[in-house]
């Protein structure tokens, strides 16, 4: 019975302007069709299917059992600190000190505090579309104008620098890169990072380096726009180990950027979160100085489940796929099975049995896609291929 109040709710008008992540949605209702006794196969969700390693696990345990059980800093322990000043100088070919290294549970809050700090009403961000959808999201939320620059299938969804230059104006505060990239897997070259450099030239424009994927390449090497000379001071790096280590639920990233600027996130994050939890920080020491095995087999996997998954989708009638260089998703085009991207996500789910999310959850440029995570065992995704190609040989 539902329960009813004489008090309306009265929420803020930003909140109107807030929007979610599909992926939870989905997975909810995917969730729900299983209690009633439905087959489903997850493809849905950005989680890799891989334990955190066991040499992570013991470390949280120990410092369980040695009292890492309290209060830390709000910018995190200054050990792990100074391990991903290290790694990063190491990685990026900069110099970060620990001042320069704030750690937050997760990488979102890394994105919000950004946007939070630096966006004021009316500033304008440019953000990559199809694209996480906490970008558009949050910038939405604080009242800035968000201005989607299209990653587009002929360039292997990676960004156009000439068509972002023409969307640079006096208002641009923020400019969002995400690479390798969600959902798209598209990896931006270094020859384009550094044009990207160079459109911004020296204008006051901040860079919101989103590289949580980039130990998760299938081919080349990972380069940021913190290794740019003259870039350091204006990029704001967001990593962490949800991906990389497999530690999804531990709930732990870190922005790297300029000293003045990590001081503020830090006050974001003492008045709202007070500190990462402590015994996670003590395990993301050992995630960071400890052995890399189980990273280099992880990639190597879905690696050899991307080829296979791609192949695959090939075959079926109306899907096309191009081969995504790193993450672990697939992003095919599905316009010549005649069918919206929504609808398409919702049959599949409800009549196949398979959970894949809507190219339009990562913005307009979305539609015309269909967004599926590797990150499931071969089984599961030749499975999904066959209950695929079965719905469009029925359906199609």
């Amino acid at each position: 019975m539902a329960q009813t109040t004489q008090y309306e709710l009265q929420l803020a008008r930003r909140m109107s302007r807030l929007g979610t992540e599909t992926a939870f949605e989905v997975l909810n209702k995917a969730r729900a069709l299983e209690r009633q006794g439905k087959s489903i196969i997850h493809l849905e969700i950005g989680e890799p299917d891989f334990d955190t390693p066991a040499n992570v696990v013991e470390a949280a345990v120990d410092a369980l059992h040695k009292g890492w059980t309290h209060y830390g800093p709000s910018a995190g322990l200054p050990e792990l600190r100074q391990t991903i000043a290290d790694y990063v100088s190491r990685t990026r070919d900069v110099k970060v000190t620990p001042e320069e290294v704030v750690v937050v549970p997760g990488g979102k809050p890394i994105i919000f505090f950004t946007i939070l700090t630096l966006i004021d009403e009316g500033d304008e961000v440019i953000y990559p579309n199809p694209g996480f959808p906490i970008y558009e999201s949050m910038i939405h939320y604080v009242g800035g104008r968000a201005v989607p620059i299209q990653l587009r299938e002929e360039r292997d969804f990676s960004l156009n620098v000439d068509e972002l230059a023409a969307l640079i104006t006096d208002r641009t505060k923020l400019i969002i890169l995400n690479s390798p990239q969600n959902p798209t897997g598209g990896v931006m070259q270094r020859k384009d990072v550094e044009q990207v450099a160079k459109v911004i030239g020296d204008r006051n424009i901040l860079v919101l380096s989103d590289e949580i994927y980039s130990r998760l390449l299938f081919e080349g090497e990972h380069f940021s726009i913190m290794s740019v000379p003259g870039m350091q001071e204006r990029t704001i790096l967001l990593d962490g180990f949800s991906k990389t280590y497999a530690m999804t639920g531990w709930r732990m990233g870190y922005g790297v950027m300029r000293a003045d600027l990590a001081a503020h996130i830090t006050r974001l994050m003492t008045n709202s979160n007070s500190c990462t939890a402590s015994f996670t920080q003590v395990a993301g020491i050992e995630a960071l100085r400890g052995d890399q095995s189980s990273v280099d087999h992880m990639c190597a996997e879905f690696k050899r489940r991307r080829d296979a998954f791609v192949a695959g989708l090939n075959k079926i009638k109306g899907f096309s796929c191009r081969m995504p260089k790193g993450a672990f998703y697939v992003f095919p085009n599905i316009t010549k099975t005649g069918w919206k991207s929504k609808p398409l996500a919702d049959a599949l789910l409800e009549q196949a049995g398979v959970a894949a999310l809507s190219g339009t959850a990562f913005g307009g440029f979305g539609e015309g896609y269909l967004r599926f995570s590797v990150a499931n065992s071969l089984e599961n995704l030749q499975q999904a291929l066959d209950r695929i190609d079965q719905w469009t040989k029925q359906n199609l």
